[in-house]
């Protein structure tokens, strides 16, 4: 992780289980991704710090939706994943609908942030999400998580892999990793962008 602090200046507001019970924003975007695709510790690279999201080597740890805040006022939320963490169906349910009722009618959210694994792909859960965004006209940018993972003599076919898999051009994909640092200057501007100029204002 890079020394000094980040322009991304996130500070943890409140986490909830239902959007409404969540304060407003002026701007806002969002991850969300399979329960292992390392959501938390993209937000942690983001902001260059190491605890602000809680991350575990568990899948399925995030269960609430999480919000931090910038100065700006404006504001980043942390979704549950999905997939196969191992908690009851009835529970995996109700992340469901509380990840789809978040992205349907939270005002203020500008755009998501789709993070599939680069390493493997995506997977038929995060085909079945990026044709659910379309059809709800939810704007959306996929992230490629994990690009460390991939051998470097393999890395300019796994990006074009990943783009045609989920209908993109190659170059609409951001391919970052947490871990190495690599990626996460581009994202992190595009965040700030994306939140400095709200499509409402």
């Amino acid at each position: 992780m890079a020394k000094g602090p980040s322009p991304l200046q996130l500070r943890f507001v409140q986490s909830a289980k239902r959007h409404v019970d969540l304060p407003p924003s002026p701007a806002e975007v969002a991850m969300v991704g399979r329960s292992n695709v390392g959501k938390s510790s993209l937000v942690n690279a983001l902001a260059n710090r190491r605890q602000l999201a809680r991350v575990s080597n568990t899948p399925g740890r995030t269960q609430l939706i999480n919000l931090f805040v910038l100065p700006s006022g404006a504001t980043v939320v942390d979704l549950p994943g999905y997939g196969y963490a191992a908690v009851p169906g009835r529970e995996k349910a109700g992340w469901q609908a509380m990840i789809e009722g978040y992205l349907t009618e939270r005002e203020g959210l500008e755009l998501l942030f789709l993070l599939v694994d680069g390493e493997i792909g995506p997977t038929k859960l995060d085909l079945q999400m990026i044709d659910w965004l379309h059809d709800n006209g939810i704007p959306f940018v996929v992230v490629a998580t994990k690009s460390d993972k991939v051998r470097p003599s393999r890395l300019a076919g796994r990006r074009q892999q990943v783009a045609a898999a989920c209908r993109l051009e190659e170059g609409d994909v951001f391919w970052v990793s947490a871990a190495k640092g690599t990626g996460i200057d581009r994202l992190r501007q595009h965040v700030l962008d994306v939140l400095a100029a709200p499509r409402g204002a």
